[in-house]
């Protein structure tokens, strides 16, 4: 089940000629990662400050396909592709309209925020995640 929301394309998001900046898309995906782990329960301010868990990016692969503008509506689709101990993998989609204008392969690595180590996936952000990973045989 993937995770979709959406988020206007802000004139401090382009470059003087309108086009989309390219790190301010990466500013945007951090606040739908943000909000994917807000529903699957885990807020990500609950998990910093009382868990003492992050979420740093460990990889991520990026293609842009087609520029994107002032003002244009993106379509962000999230998949969970694959859950490992202490790793989740996604899948991001991103549109205007029926135009890709990009796309991503993430890995994530839960970490203690004391020790700065890897750490497993808690049982309940763990079940959160299960809950969106694609069907392989799909």
């Amino acid at each position: 089940m993937a995770f979709t929301t959406r988020r206007m394309l802000r004139f401090g998001d382009c470059d003087p000629s309108g086009i989309a900046y390219f790190p301010a898309y990466l500013d945007m995906l951090v606040g739908v990662i943000e909000d994917f782990f807000a529903s699957i329960g885990s807020p990500w301010h609950l998990m910093v400050k009382d868990r003492r868990v992050g979420t740093p990016t460990l990889k991520l692969d990026i293609l842009f396909s087609h520029p994107g503008f002032q003002g244009d509506q993106l379509d962000f689709t999230l998949k969970v592709m694959a859950i490992g101990r202490s790793s989740v993998e996604l899948d991001h989609r991103i549109h205007c309209g029926e135009t890709l204008l990009w796309q991503c392969r993430q890995k994530l690595v839960a970490t203690s925020l004391d020790t700065h180590k890897s750490c497993p996936w808690p049982d309940d952000i763990r079940a959160g995640l299960a809950a969106h990973l694609e069907n392989s045989d799909a």
